[in-house]
C-alpha cells in the first residue's frame, strides 16, 4: 500500500462479492499511467483468504454488509485516504489516462466533479454490443455523450457513477449520496453539488471507461425499465434536473400515448387513421436513419440493424415505466436500507 502523501485518488468499487469482473478491473487499474491511487472494494462479506485476495488485486477489501451501492460508496468518507474519490463499477475499467485527465480539471476550485463516457469493450459479445449501440442512437434520448465521446468538455447536471470522480472534501460536505435511493442515487448527489455547493460538474470526453453491457434482451429491458421508473419518479421529486425540457425524458411516454390513443381513434375516424399511419411512417423513417448513423460507430451493419427491436422496446417500456414512476410511485427507496 502507498503512504498517505502519495495517494491522491481513492478508487471506490462497490460489489456484492469478489467476481470475475473485479479481477479484470483491478488488472486494468494496474495499467493506469498515474500511480498515486489506492483501490478500495466494498463487498457484502469477506472471504477466508481475504489477505491473499487483497494482495493479488492490489486493493483493500472492506466488508459492508448487505447494503446498497450508495451506502458502500458513502463508506469511502471513513476509509478513503485520497484527495479525490474515483467511483466506478465492478463491470467497468478505465482508460490508462483516466486519472491524469481528471486531475487537470479538478484543480479548478469551482469544479467539484468530473465524468466521462462509458464505452462498450471490444471483447463484449454481439448482443452486449447491440445493447451498448442502442444507447448511442440519436433516438435513445439526450444522453448520447454518456456512451460516445462528445466533441467538447461541457457542464452537466447529472452523471452516472460508473465514471465519476469527485473531491472528497465536497463529498463529505454534502454528506455523500442519499442512500435511500438506488438506483438513481447519483442524480441526487449531482443535484446537491450544483444546488448546495454551487459548484460545477464537468463532462470530459477524453475521460473514458469501458463498461460491459447486459448480455441478453430480457436483462437489457429490465435495466432500461428501471431507468424509466426512477427517472419518472425523480422528475416529480427533483424537477430541477429530471423535468427539464432539453432532457427529453418524457418523450417515450408521449410515444406510448400516441400508439394507444392513435390505435383506438383509428377505429372511429379515417382522418385519425391517416394521421396515425403518417406518424408511424415518420417513426419508422427515424429508426432507419438511426440505424444508418450507428454503422460508423459500431463498425458493423449487423449490430446496427439488431438495435431496431432494442430501440423500439426501449421507447415503449421506458415510456410506460416513466409514467408509473411519475404518477403512481410514492416511494422509491432501496430495499437494502439506508
Amino acid at each position: 500500500m502507498k503512504s498517505n502523501n502519495e495517494i491522491r485518488f481513492s478508487i471506490v468499487i462497490p460489489v456484492q462479492k469478489i467476481n470475475d469482473y473485479i479481477w479484470e478491473t483491478c488488472g486494468k487499474l494496474k495499467e493506469l499511467k498515474s500511480k498515486n491511487f489506492e483501490v478500495i472494494i466494498f463487498p457484502d462479506e469477506i472471504e477466508e483468504n481475504n489477505a491473499e485476495i487483497e494482495k493479488k488485486l492490489g486493493a483493500r477489501i472492506i466488508p459492508s454488509g448487505k447494503v446498497s451501492p450508495a451506502i458502500k460508496r458513502d463508506m469511502a468518507m471513513k476509509y478513503a485516504e485520497g484527495e479525490y474519490l474515483a467511483f466506478t463499477d465492478d463491470d467497468a475499467y478505465p482508460d490508462e489516462k483516466w486519472l491524469d485527465t481528471a486531475e487537470k480539471y479538478l484543480e479548478d476550485e469551482g469544479v467539484s466533479a468530473v465524468g466521462g463516457p462509458q464505452l462498450t469493450p471490444e471483447d463484449d459479445s454481439f448482443w452486449q454490443k447491440v445493447s451498448g449501440a442502442m444507447f448511442m442512437s440519436i433516438l435513445s434520448g439526450g444522453a448520447i455523450i454518456r456512451y460516445w465521446p462528445g466533441k467538447k468538455t461541457q457542464e452537466v447536471d447529472d452523471w452516472p457513477t460508473v465514471n465519476f470522480i469527485m473531491k472528497k472534501k465536497d463529498f463529505e460536505e454534502i454528506g455523500g449520496f442519499d442512500s435511500a435511493y438506488w438506483p438513481g442515487e447519483d442524480t441526487k448527489l449531482c443535484l446537491d453539488i450544483i444546488k448546495k455547493l454551487q459548484k460545477k460538474i464537468l463532462y470530459v470526453p477524453e475521460m473514458v471507461v469501458f463498461h460491459h453491457r447486459r448480455s441478453g434482451f430480457k436483462k437489457h429491458l429490465k435495466q432500461t425499465g428501471n431507468y424509466g421508473l426512477h427517472r419518472g419518479h425523480f422528475a416529480r421529486i427533483f424537477p430541477e434536473t429530471s423535468l427539464k425540457l432539453a432532457s427529453l425524458y418524457f418523450v417515450p411516454s408521449l410515444f406510448v400515448a400516441f400508439l394507444l390513443l392513435g390505435l383506438i381513434g383509428s377505429f372511429f375516424s379515417m382522418m385519425i387513421l391517416k394521421m396515425y399511419l403518417l406518424g408511424l411512417g415518420i417513426y419508422a423513417t427515424a429508426i432507419l436513419i438511426s440505424t444508418i448513423l450507428l454503422v460508423p460507430k459500431t463498425k458493423s451493419v449487423m449490430i446496427s440493424i439488431a438495435t431496431i427491436p432494442y430501440l423500439i422496446s426501449f421507447h415503449v417500456w421506458y415510456g410506460i415505466r416513466f409514467v408509473k414512476g411519475f404518477f403512481f410511485t410514492k416511494e422509491l427507496r432501496s430495499k437494502l436500507g439506508k
